[in-house]
């Protein structure tokens, strides 16, 4: 008798669960109508300006996500959606990819289920509009994964090419992809059957290739220093805290990330395989052994370090790939359908928060209004058009203007303060001595500038007089959402070290 095919089983998969494929629909629906109603995030228009300022790398992060943002713009325009939809498109990507690994260690149903409990988590709704590093680097982590398993698995030697050269692609997306050659490394300690490959040249060629496909990285580091690989390293380092309530708030965003009956069910399967396995490695069934040596190293190092280090909602992500694999060998229809119920409210209640806005968000890191500063920044720049404009926050004012007024809106280095990418991309301050400036000012809570009025005082140095205007307000639905000071400064006067240069 033949087998089903993966199209006939989803199909009949979905169609002895309806409940389930109208959660599937609405949040499908949901996600691709944010494409157009979800306004652009600091994040989106600061990967944008990277991919503006082409080059081999960038001082935060490497340089895939600049890659595919600049693609998608400069054929389709240079518009929120686009950049939403290069997102979208690469997460649909990252979605296939999984399956494709979820069924080297699964049965055809149990890789629906697997990618039945990603595609139901906020982390895929957050990856396919909000552009970040770990878009590009999701996808190259599945690529390798599936090429690392035909490599240790099948004994295909040329997939060992094609691991090294994914392998250097995610960590040409994000620095977080060295974990992936040391998860293999790990794998190849513990596994007795594949030890044999740690002094084949198999492995030393996929290490040639995931070497030669960071080249431009590691290029742009040692041109500069290793500014990115310090920043990344021993800048990091620098903001330990001890906080120890702050595992309780990782505990919480990542149960927000993956869904709670997710996150749920990944400790409660590590607590029995635990339990089972105690400390004896040799007893984990192999692939189940390859799985966790790309979960558990980071994911337990995070929780771990999270008292003494707050830890990004996103740093677990790619961590989840194997896990949800992993933990898909036992979760039945019956948690997947409480998984999709939850991922159903979660998902309409974001689409009243971006639709009507009724819980403010007193960050820059939101959404709102900042399509309305671009609109009424170009107005003000029409009165004052040999000002030059800027921002000193790090990074998120700036890329805003940047991107919605289409030409060159300085950062804080303007006052001689570090600007992040703004640092690097050949800005000569000299050249705009003498001139005049419009300062604007992002207040994060539209009821306090006390803060942000105070902060005039880290401008007037570098320029003879400083006048305030009257203040940028976007409203929506007839309320106040976003405020933003103005300032104009006359006459610019570079810090010194920059005319030292």
């Amino acid at each position: 008798m033949r087998k089903p095919g993966a199209n006939n089983t989803f199909i009949a998969y979905i169609s002895a669960n309806k409940w389930l494929a109208l959660a599937i629909c609405v949040v499908t629906v949901l996600r691709l109508s944010f494409i157009e109603l979800m306004g652009l995030m600091p994040q989106d228009a600061y990967y944008y300006f990277y991919g503006q300022h082409l080059a081999l790398s960038y001082f935060d992060h490497p340089p895939a996500i600049a890659y595919i943002l600049r693609l998608f713009t400069t054929v389709l325009g240079r518009h929120a959606y686009v950049i939403k939809l290069a997102d979208t498109v690469v997460t649909a990507c990252m979605l296939l990819a999984f399956y494709r690994l979820a069924t080297c260690f699964l049965s055809r149903r149990r890789a629906w289920n697997a990618w039945l409990l990603l595609y139901s988590t906020l982390m895929v709704t957050l990856l396919s509009l909000v552009s970040t590093p770990d878009v590009p680097l999701m996808l190259c982590w599945c690529l390798s994964l599936i090429a690392l398993y035909k490599a240790l698995f099948e004994s295909n030697r040329m997939a060992w090419i094609w691991a090294g050269i994914a392998m250097g692609l995610a960590f040409d997306s994000k620095y977080t992809g060295i974990l992936l050659p040391a998860g293999g490394v790990l794998f190849l300690l513990l596994s007795s059957r594949h030890r044999h490959y740690l002094w084949s040249p198999w492995l030393l060629l996929a290490v040639a290739f995931f070497f030669l496909t960071i080249s431009p990285v590691v290029i742009w580091n040692v041109e500069h220093q290793f500014a990115s690989f310090r920043f990344q390293s021993s800048g990091r380092v620098s903001g330990v805290e001890v906080h120890l309530l702050d595992f309780f708030g990782v505990i919480g965003h990542q149960a927000a990330v993956l869904i709670p009956v997710l996150l749920g069910a990944l400790f409660y399967y590590l607590y029995k395989a635990f339990r089972k396995y105690r400390l004896h490695i040799g007893q984990v069934p192999v692939k189940q052994l390859f799985l966790h040596c790309f979960f558990l190293p980071l994911f337990l190092v995070f929780l771990l370090i999270s008292p003494i280090y707050w830890v990004k909602i996103n740093w677990m992500m790619p961590a989840y790939i194997t896990g949800i694999i992993w933990v898909s060998t036992w979760m039945g229809m019956k948690f997947i359908r409480w998984q999709w119920m939850v991922s159903l409210v979660i998902h309409l209640v974001l689409a009243v928060e971006i639709i009507f806005y009724p819980a403010p968000i007193h960050s820059d890191d939101t959404m709102i209004g900042w399509e309305g500063l671009g609109k009424a920044v170009k107005t003000l720049h029409k009165a004052y058009p040999d000002d030059f404009i800027f921002s000193a926050d790090d990074y998120k004012t700036s890329a805003m203007l940047n991107f919605y007024l289409g030409e060159m809106v300085y950062s804080r280095n303007v006052i001689g303060q570090p600007a992040l990418q703004f640092d690097y991309i050949g800005t000569d301050l000299r050249r705009l001595e003498g001139r005049n400036a419009i300062f604007i000012n992002s207040l994060t809570d539209v009821n306090d500038d006390s803060d942000e009025r105070l902060f005039v005082a880290e401008l007037r140095p570098f320029f003879v007089s400083v006048e305030l205007l009257p203040p940028i307000v976007v409203k929506m639905q007839g309320r106040v959402v976003r405020k933003f000071l103005v300032y104009r400064c006359m006459d610019y006067r570079p810090p010194t070290a920059e005319i030292a240069k």
